[in-house]
């Protein structure tokens, strides 16, 4: 279906249908149609008149540029020589996708089965359910465009390498964009190099661009450990996020992200001192803290000064939550029983009391010394997945706003002439590079096709059919696992879809 232009250009209105029902139900905002819609227009007046072909750029899938060029083949030659080497970290990109794999496959089924069990009670903003820097509400514009930009070459250029590490040609690579925001970035093989090739080869090369990504990971966690340990807190002391009501805090006048320096004249630079003076301490003591108040208003701590606050007691202050339920002061007496928590403890009455570098202490592990190997292992194994949730818990910010404001660079770290604003811009850049290379490989190893998890599960179906049915006509095998590959894909898709639409309608 077409509508004829003045000046004779064939509009196809799908995309226009398309970008209206995203307006209509709110997965993308009004400003962003119309720039988009302006940007379609414009890729066709451009594809009409020639000009596209001439500067070899293509229009794809309605509103997407394919920008193509051969100028990383130089590049690409270059880094693909060692082929033994590339050929190996192929196979091993097969074993660590797969592994990956199935987690993937396992938490999206926790959460699906979650969702049935237990459907969600708020609601997600639809424009949530991209990934669009700039439009997603947790996802600011410059450093996670930036990233992605980043991310999808390294991913695209991987699959190249692959590719001329197994005698594949390379037409072309390119960059996906729709306006200025990167969609997607494409190494392209010749196709009958990509059929002709063993099915060994095409899992290597598949697998290549997610592990890619998972490896980069990593490898920029170790980067954002090392600038993390160059923070020092600008006030050293503790600090509490919330502050429990008519306790001994509260009802001293302490607020949410006041710094406690002292207590009891006692210097408590970090949590761990703080901890070891209030274990010292009990209930109904009346103690002179020194706290640097926070104005929230303003965004800054004012003058030191010392307040005297009337210690709780902290088993008691948990038993009260149960109001006389007699069931609930059984279990609560064994919990704390269990804790150690014994009658007459001392209790402030503050909520998450941590340090003033906490915000970086928990990506400095790996260089902390208070850490075995394989504590420090673990940790970094589990932490992309810890920071997924962060954008989202600190509304686009890569960590709590007010505890940013209470770091600065230690004088002796060495990249403190830059300046403790620049060190941060460099953490947030290092920040989502993790954290969008972690989503992209994750993301592309659900096994549905187009993904690269698709096409591994595709071919590795494939092979182990032909290995059981040895002997079967090579058509029937083929058949069988596109049918595998296909149901496959559906089922995920059941899987992934249902519960994001739990969440938006």
């Amino acid at each position: 279906m077409h509508m004829d232009g003045e000046a004779g250009v064939k509009i196809p209105i799908y995309p226009i249908l398309i970008l209206s029902i995203l307006l209509l139900y709110g997965i993308l905002p009004l400003w962003a149609v119309i720039a988009l819609s302006g940007w379609y227009l414009s890729l066709l007046y451009l594809e009409y008149y020639g000009y596209l072909e001439m500067w070899n750029l293509e229009r794809v899938l309605g509103i997407v540029l394919m920008i193509r060029t051969s100028r990383g083949r130089v590049f690409l030659e270059y880094i693909s020589k060692n082929r033994k080497f590339w050929r190996l970290f192929g196979e091993f990109s097969i074993w660590l996708c797969f592994l990956v794999m199935f987690g993937v496959v396992f938490l999206m089924i926790f959460a699906f089965v979650s969702s049935m069990n237990s459907p969600p009670q708020g609601s997600l903003p639809a424009t949530d359910i991209l990934f669009i820097p700039g439009v997603t509400s947790f996802v600011p514009f410059w450093w996670p465009a930036l990233a992605l930009v980043f991310t999808l070459l390294i991913h695209e250029y991987s699959h190249g390498i692959q590719a001329r590490a197994h005698g594949m040609e390379v037409k072309s690579f390119g960059l996906l964009v729709a306006g200025p925001i990167p969609v997607g970035a494409f190494a392209e093989p010749e196709h009958m190099d990509m059929n002709m090739a063993p099915r060994r080869e095409r899992l290597r090369l598949f697998a290549a661009g997610p592990a890619i990504n998972l490896v980069a990971t990593f490898i920029f966690l170790v980067i954002l450990g090392f600038v993390s340990t160059g923070f020092v807190a600008s006030n050293p002391g503790i600090h509490a996020i919330a502050i429990i009501d008519e306790g001994g805090a509260d009802e001293a006048g302490i607020m949410p992200y006041d710094i406690i320096t002292h207590v009891d004249g006692i210097e408590v630079p970090d949590y761990d001192s703080f901890s070891l003076q209030m274990d010292s301490l009990d209930a109904g003591d009346i103690i002179i803290f020194t706290v640097i108040p926070y104005s929230a208003e303003e965004g800054e701590w004012g003058i030191s000064t010392e307040i005297p606050v009337t210690l709780g007691d902290k088993r008691q202050y948990y038993l009260d939550q149960c109001e006389g339920d007699v069931d609930c002061l059984s279990e609560t007496n064994e919990v704390l029983d269990s804790y150690g928590i014994e009658e007459g403890e001392a209790f402030l009455g503050v909520s998450y009391p941590r340090s003033g570098t906490f915000q970086t202490d928990q990506f400095s592990v790996i260089f902390d010394d208070r850490y075995s190997s394989l504590e420090k292992i673990v940790i970094v194994t589990l932490t992309p997945l810890s920071m997924l949730g962060t954008p989202m818990s600190y509304d686009g910010q890569t960590m709590n706003i007010h505890e940013r404001m209470m770091l600065e660079v230690d004088d002796d770290f060495i990249l403190s002439p830059l300046g403790t604003g620049t060190v941060l811009s460099l953490f947030d850049f290092i920040f989502w590079l993790i954290w969008v290379n972690f989503l992209l490989g994750f993301l592309n190893l659900l096994p549905i096709i187009p993904f690269d998890g698709g096409h591994m599960v595709k071919d590795g179906t494939h092979s182990i059919l032909s290995i059981v049915m040895r002997g079967s006509n090579p058509l029937r095998v083929e058949k069988l696992a596109g049918s595998i590959s296909g149901l496959t894909t559906i089922a995920m898709l059941v899987v992934v879809v249902i519960p994001i639409l739990m969440l938006i309608v």
